[in-house]
C-alpha cells in the first residue's frame, strides 16, 4: 500500500548518497534497506488479504503446507521444518488453526510419540478463498513482471543460501 502523500523522491536513495558521501560505499546498506521497505509493503498487502479469512500469513503457509502435502497430513515436526519455524511457533499456529476448526491434531499410525496435523475440509475451503485473496493482490508485488518476479526469486534465493538457509 503506497504512504498517504508519497514523497516526491526515494529516500532510500537520498539516504544512500549521503551515506556515500559521509560514509562509503552505499551500494548494500540501500539493498538492504529496500529489501526491509519492501517487505513492510509486502507484508502490508498479505495482511490486508488474509485478514477478512481471520488467517495472518503464517497460518496460512501452513495451511497451504497440508494442502500440499499428499494426504493433507503432516507431522508438527516436519511442518516447522519446511516453514522454518521454531517449534514453539509451529504449536501455538496449530493452536490456533485447531481452535478455528481448520486442522485437527491425530495420533501418527505407526509411531506414537508423533503427532500428525490433519486439514479439514473446512481449512481446505479457507485456505482456497484466502489464496484467490493473495493471488488477486501479487501477494503485494507490485510494479514487477513475470520474468522480472522470477529474477528477484533467483537473486533472493542466492543470498539465502549464502546464510546457509538451504543447502
Amino acid at each position: 500500500m503506497p504512504a498517504s502523500d508519497p514523497l516526491p523522491f526515494d529516500p532510500i536513495e537520498r539516504a544512500a548518497d549521503i551515506w556515500a558521501s559521509k560514509i562509503g560505499d552505499a551500494t548494500t546498506m540501500a539493498a538492504t534497506t529496500s529489501v526491509f521497505r519492501v517487505q513492510q509493503i509486502l507484508q502490508q498487502a498479505v495482511d490486508a488479504a488474509l485478514r477478512p479469512h481471520e488467517l495472518t500469513f503464517a497460518r496460512y503457509e501452513a495451511l497451504v503446507l497440508l494442502t500440499f502435502s499428499r494426504h493433507g497430513a503432516l507431522p508438527m515436526s516436519l511442518m516447522g521444518q519446511r516453514l522454518q519455524l521454531h517449534p514453539t511457533s509451529i504449536t501455538n499456529i496449530v493452536d490456533r488453526l485447531e481452535g478455528a476448526a481448520l486442522v485437527r491434531r491425530t495420533p501418527h499410525p505407526t509411531d506414537k510419540r508423533t503427532t500428525l496435523v490433519e486439514i479439514t475440509d473446512a481449512g481446505r475451503a479457507r485456505c482456497e478463498e484466502a489464496t484467490a485473496a493473495v493471488n488477486a493482490v501479487d501477494f503485494g508485488l507490485v510494479g514487477l513482471g513475470a520474468d522480472e518476479a522470477r529474477t528477484l526469486f533467483g537473486l533472493l534465493a542466492r543470498v539465502r543460501h549464502a546464510a546457509g538457509d538451504f543447502g
